[in-house]
């Protein structure tokens, strides 16, 4: 038997350019089997020896055949990658301007791109290895309202493609409508002899934990996996395998899980579907949310965007019919309903250390009733910024156009953009004057006052820099649950998500700054933050009634009073009906070309003779300007913004543009954002 004929392989590799490459197969024997589309392949580079995937198999090439290569090896041990799952890369390399291999390499493990193949070999086998069967017993299972019952048989009535808005309110048991969504489509494939698989994602890797213990005890026979950047390469590899295998039933995980290959995939999660989070700002800066309801669509399986506070993209499609929406209007839990807010003027009431009297005072009344309370101030660190009186010096950044923030217990000053760090100048740097005083208020400040307000309290302060360790943030949200904590004091992290079930009180420290960003959707991201950061409190129905105090000084701000109404309809419509006027998404759409130089000329000079490359008829290319935080880490940055009415012209121009970008090779730095989240 003579062996099998050679082939030429196209191969994507991760590499700038935006093409695919030809390599030769070379079967040695009548027993080697043949390679198919969507395995891995080791193959020549330049003077190195790279990994790359098979994404076509062709009898010949355009190529001269002394210019052709042979491939090294073929992972033949790892099952192929679907063609859906191609096609899903494929177009996120073409929408988001990136060349195909710079996609499909880095979204896969480490250890799976690896020249040598004994850590995939060693993952497969644990994989693969039978376990014994669960032992535990199913969690206890809620019963569903009816709100929750009619998400449920929406959802779960086709299995073709429908994208679904489920918007409740805070604590409205939007999680037990997923799980229960999950258990029915699960069991429906079992039942006619398929298999299935659900992903679901969350924006945050400190939600995961929690999330995952939900599934897990409710589902103790199933196999669940989690897939986010904090994994240690070999339990990604694990999961992720798993994923491919189609051995997980669940996948939870954050952005980069949508892009996990699960060949049984039959319904998409995405909770808190609004949170910026879901945007990668690095690479392939694609957004998870908008990938997951393109892979729904593709593979003709139900998609649900879950929120309280949805984005005004997702609200302008449920509300103009494109997406179905499914209301929750009640809260979950027996007899809990949705805390009172109310506003503190602080331009009538003095301050003390940044709490106000009335706050103070309801968290004394907390403290008396052995209740948790909740302090959101989204600012880390002890004081935003050091000055000098006497000449007026203040802690900039040498590096950033930032001020340097005040880390009190370490004693250093901390840029939070590009780590830079020095210690606590004794005396200004400017002037001798030794009395530098801080100015502002962190986390770290507000946690000092609080030790001294409330000496019997016990107070945990939750942030980026209390919980840098791994595993910190999980056990730290696991003391408040225990309740072994009075007053929680952070951030963001502690804003959504979490299911405190004892707090009935939130306190809002000084939210104004959002007001006047010159980001338009900053206005649309503080409503979002200070819903959830409400929702918290009064989950579990408490006797005393739950409330939402918020510090600010304008209290007659229209966000506001959307907020005191929990009015998200209200809000949205208005901010709607102002980016309608204003030309901004979603009735247009963007994309970003930045720039970064040694100096800022240069950047802007790139981006003023980019903007000059090509026709662009139906597009809207406006003035190149510095880009708000101009510096960082040493380096001037300058950005390019372009608008369309329409998304293709935007799409076939973008096209066009970044292949005459690449014809003009500038020793500057350039990326391409397309739907750009921060402008």
């Amino acid at each position: 038997m003579s062996p099998p004929t050679p082939r030429i392989l196209k191969m994507a590799l991760d590499t700038p350019l935006a093409i695919e490459f030809d390599y030769r197969w070379r079967p040695e024997s009548a027993d080697d089997p043949n390679p198919t589309v969507g395995q891995l392949a080791q193959v020549p580079f330049g003077r190195r020896e790279v990994i790359g995937l098979i994404t076509a198999i062709h009898e010949s090439s355009d190529h001269a055949p002394e210019k052709i290569r042979d491939i090294t090896a073929i992972r033949y041990q790892l099952p192929a990658l679907s063609a859906h799952w191609i096609a899903l890369s494929r177009f996120a390399a073409e929408y988001y301007q990136r060349p195909l291999g710079e996609v499909v390499l880095p979204c896969l493990p480490k250890n799976l791109r690896a020249l040598k193949s004994t850590a995939l070999d060693s993952a497969l086998k644990k994989v693969t290895a039978p376990e014994s069967p669960t032992k535990s017993e199913p969690s206890s299972v809620p019963q569903l309202n009816q709100d929750q019952q009619v998400a449920v048989d929406a959802i779960t009535a086709v299995s073709s493609y429908s994208t679904t808005l489920l918007f409740g309110v805070t604590g409205s048991g939007k999680t037990e409508v997923y799980l229960r969504s999950a258990q029915k489509i699960l069991e429906r494939e079992r039942q006619q002899g398929g298999r299935a698989q659900v992903l679901i994602l969350v924006p945050e890797i400190n939600l995961t934990p929690q999330l995952e213990n939900s599934v897990r005890a409710r589902f103790p026979e199933l196999n669940v996996v989690s897939l986010h950047s904090q994994l240690s390469e070999g339990e990604r590899t694990r999961s992720w395998l798993s994923a491919h295998l189609g051995s997980a039933d669940i996948v939870l995980g954050t952005r980069l899980a949508v892009l996990a290959s699960m060949p049984d995939l039959k319904l998409i999660v995405v909770d808190e579907e609004h949170d910026p989070s879901y945007k990668q700002q690095e690479g392939l800066r694609y957004s998870a949310r908008d990938l997951a309801i393109w892979r729904a669509r593709d593979l003709n399986i139900p998609v649900v965007l879950g929120s309280a506070t949805p984005s005004m993209e997702s609200w302008h499609h449920a509300e103009s019919g494109r997406y179905r929406k499914l209301v929750l209007t009640q809260r979950a839990a027996a007899q809990a309903v949705l805390p009172n807010i109310s506003l503190i003027d602080m331009e009538r009431i003095k301050a003390s250390e940044g709490l106000a009297p009335p706050l103070i005072a309801a968290l004394r009344e907390r403290l008396a009733r052995g209740e948790q309370s909740l302090l959101f101030l989204n600012r880390r660190g002890y004081a935003p910024v050091v000055h000098c009186d006497a000449c007026g010096w203040i802690s900039n950044c040498q590096r950033c156009t930032a001020f340097m923030v005040l880390h009190k217990p370490e004693r250093r000053l901390r840029c939070h953009h590009c780590s830079f760090e020095l210690k606590i100048p004794a005396s200004c740097p400017t002037c001798g004057n030794v009395d530098l005083q801080p100015l502002g208020r962190g986390t770290q400040r507000i946690e000092e006052y609080l030790h001294t307000l409330f000496p019997e309290a016990r107070v945990l302060r939750i942030d980026a820099d209390s919980t840098r360790k791994k595993g910190s943030a999980q056990a730290a949200f696991e003391t408040v649950h225990r309740g072994e904590v009075d007053i929680l004091l952070g951030t963001q992290m502690v804003a959504k998500g979490h299911d405190f079930q004892r707090l009935t009180l939130v306190g809002v420290i000084n939210p104004d700054t959002a007001l006047f960003s010159h980001d338009y959707r900053a206005g649309e991201r503080l409503f979002a933050q200070l819903m959830q950061v409400a929702g918290r409190a009064g989950r579990a129905g408490q006797m005393s009634k739950s409330e939402v105090l918020v510090q600010t000084r304008y209290a007659q701000h229209p966000l506001y009073r959307a907020l005191l109404g929990h009015d998200f309809p209200g809000f949205a419509s208005a901010t709607l009906e102002e980016r309608r006027s204003a030309g901004l998404p979603p009735y247009v759409f963007q994309a970003l070309l930045r720039a970064e130089s040694k100096t800022l000329t240069n950047a802007l000079e790139f981006l003023q003779q980019a903007r000059a490359l090509l026709p662009h008829p139906g597009i809207v290319i406006n003035d190149p300007v510095p880009m708000t935080m101009t510096r960082v880490a040493g380096v001037e940055r300058a950005q390019l913004l372009l608008e369309s009415n329409a998304r293709a012209t935007l799409q076939n121009f973008l096209k066009l543009w970044v292949q005459e970008l690449r014809k003009h090779p500038s020793r500057l730095r350039w990326t391409l954002e397309v739907d750009p989240i921060d402008i």
